[in-house]
């Protein structure tokens, strides 16, 4: 009687098992995801950063919290003030160095802010649209900031180089990552500079765009101790140039869809928005507002379903 007892509780335990792992219950949702390699945007870092500022964590945790959801995650960093193109091309070596050592065939890539453009110029300009299944931009300025554009009329042509060289120095010292080449940065951002870069870098057929992006709602100072400040002046900047008063603070709402746009995360009703640095949780700023881990499980369940 002992020994059936025994039996039956190991039926149940296994059937338990059994049951549990059984239809892929028990699986992650982004096992069986292509990688996914994250971009980040304009003053940002990655995981291979060397300066003093690779002690923050620009991707406030959403590297580690994808990678706990069954996910490979590379965060590659890029110069952190440069050209489109420039850090296009340092993107591609380095996600071209990374898939051959661990044998991947293609790649998801998330880019934040300028980090979409990068990634758009790689993909289309260097050959990458082979490498990679989709692109996905957070907040990218597809179409400029005006923020960019009025540095750049603010500043005259005299004091610019001065302002780059002195700029760039104290980058180097943060960030210590490649040369620093803050006018090539502001140019690459501007209305005008993303129109010529959008002329030649036309989406290529093989992959698929997606993109995401978030918004302040009311100027507030509390919620967006940074982006606030700027915010004023993105919107008359965008009414100016015809792409609207709404934005994250620097890059106006419509100036941030590219692709199929997915829309933006969702927020309690008290919330005043998303602004620009907290829709990548960047030093973990968007954590207190909204739900960060649902939202980046979004766009990387989205990629993964397009694969």
């Amino acid at each position: 009687m002992r020994k059936l007892g025994l039996a039956l509780l190991l039926l149940f335990l296994c059937s338990g098992t059994l049951f549990a792992s059984g239809g892929g219950s028990s699986s992650k949702p982004l096992a069986g995801s292509y990688p996914i390699v994250l971009s980040h945007g304009l003053f940002g870092w990655g995981n291979d950063s060397s300066g003093v500022i690779s002690i923050l964590s620009y991707w406030g945790g959403m590297d580690t919290y994808l990678q706990s959801q069954g996910a490979t995650v590379y965060a590659p960093a890029k110069t952190a003030a440069q050209s489109n193109e420039t850090r296009g091309v340092q993107l591609k070596d380095k996600v071209l160095v990374y898939m051959a050592a661990n044998g991947f065939s293609k790649v998801h890539i998330l880019g934040h802010s300028q980090g979409g453009l990068d990634s758009r110029y790689a993909i289309t300009n260097l050959g990458l649209s082979s490498k990679v299944s989709t692109l996905t931009t957070l907040n990218t300025p597809h179409r400029g900031s005006p923020i960019a554009d009025i540095v750049n009329t603010v500043l005259p042509d005299w004091i610019k180089p001065f302002v780059s060289t002195v700029l760039g120095v104290f980058v180097q010292l943060i960030w210590s990552q490649g040369q620093q080449d803050a006018l090539a940065a502001l140019g690459s951002l501007s209305t005008s500079g993303t129109a010529a870069f959008n002329s030649r870098t036309p989406d290529a057929s093989s992959v698929k765009y997606f993109s995401y992006g978030s918004y302040i709602t009311i100027p507030d100072l509390i919620q967006h101790p940074l982006m606030g400040l700027i915010q004023p002046a993105c919107i008359a900047g965008g009414l100016l140039n015809g792409q609207g008063g709404t934005c994250d603070g620097l890059v106006p709402y419509t100036s941030l869809k590219w692709g199929t746009f997915k829309g933006g995360p969702d927020y309690g009703l008290f919330v005043t928005g998303v602004d620009h640095i907290q829709c990548s949780n960047t030093l973990n700023s968007g954590k207190p507002w909204y739900d960060v881990e649902g939202y980046f499980l979004k766009m990387a369940s989205n990629a993964k379903s397009n694969q």
